[in-house]
């Protein structure tokens, strides 16, 4: 009787709880959006804080520039995208740590990049648009939020938050916690393909070259070395992610060659 009642105590989460996606995807969300974004302002303070205090946060001006220059252009993409975003609180800060080839998003648009992925890849502005323009992709399609929710429907999650909070010594609770471990896990297969679609486009039309996709990830490749087949990991394959990439470059060139617009955000 346990067992049945539990069961229909899932399916009627994943009845209520479910969203869809920009690109039409089903999701579980049984966490909000404003939730989410609320939670994500106060983990990405705690976060960053570590860094913060060891002067590891902005303090290479030249690279600061450079990325904001190239966010701006995204988000106003992005805003035309979900023109209700304009109203987040959009936020990037660069770690300093060259061994980290790292970038992140949260619910809402809070964002950091890691030195190292600039450094190592030596990437091109076409090549960070890329990589931002993913993240970005991640905050417009509710990935935040859907991923506390799988955690939070879970027996299995539940446990792993709070043995996770007490390995990481975070000052969180509840929402803002989950937030917090949720940028540390990596997003399902189905949302880091999703994110490659819509950041391509984002990048394509701010005026960012979509081959860049490509060769972004040809470097991910040899950085990361000879990786996991793909059936073992959440993520795509490398190699699988440039084949899929490449066959968006025909939509995405037309956008890339009107230039897009003139931003219309600043951070």
């Amino acid at each position: 009787m346990k067992k049945q009642y539990l069961t229909f105590i899932l399916c009627l989460v994943l009845i209520i709880g479910c969203a869809t996606s920009p690109t039409g995807r089903r999701q579980l969300m049984i966490v909000s959006e404003e939730r989410a974004i609320s939670a994500s302002k106060q983990a990405y303070v705690e976060i960053l804080k570590p860094y913060e205090q060891q002067g590891k946060v902005d303090n290479d001006q030249a690279l600061k520039d450079r990325v904001y220059r190239i966010t701006e252009r995204l988000i106003a993409q992005a805003i035309k995208m979900r023109p209700e975003t304009k109203n987040w609180d959009w936020s990037i800060k660069i770690i300093d740590d060259p061994k980290t080839v790292n970038a992140w998003a949260m619910a809402g648009g809070k964002m950091a990049l890691y030195s190292g992925l600039v450094i190592q890849l030596k990437a091109t502005d076409d090549e960070l648009a890329q990589v931002l323009g993913h993240e970005i992709a991640h905050a417009l399609a509710n990935h935040s939020a859907e991923k506390m929710s799988v955690a939070m429907a879970t027996t299995i999650g539940v446990i792993a938050v709070g043995v996770a909070a007490d390995r990481k010594g975070l000052a969180l609770t509840g929402a803002a916690l989950a937030a917090a471990l949720a940028v540390q896990r990596p997003n399902s297969r189905a949302a880091e393909s999703e994110a490659d679609r819509i950041g391509i486009e984002l990048a394509a039309k701010a005026g960012y070259d979509p081959r860049a996709a490509i060769t972004l990830w040809q470097k991910m490749a040899q950085v990361g070395g000879k990786g996991p087949p793909e059936f073992l990991s959440t993520h795509p394959s490398p190699e699988n992610r440039q084949k899929k990439l490449a066959e968006y470059v025909p939509e995405m060139m037309p956008y890339y060659e009107q230039k897009g617009g003139r931003p219309i955000y600043k951070l």
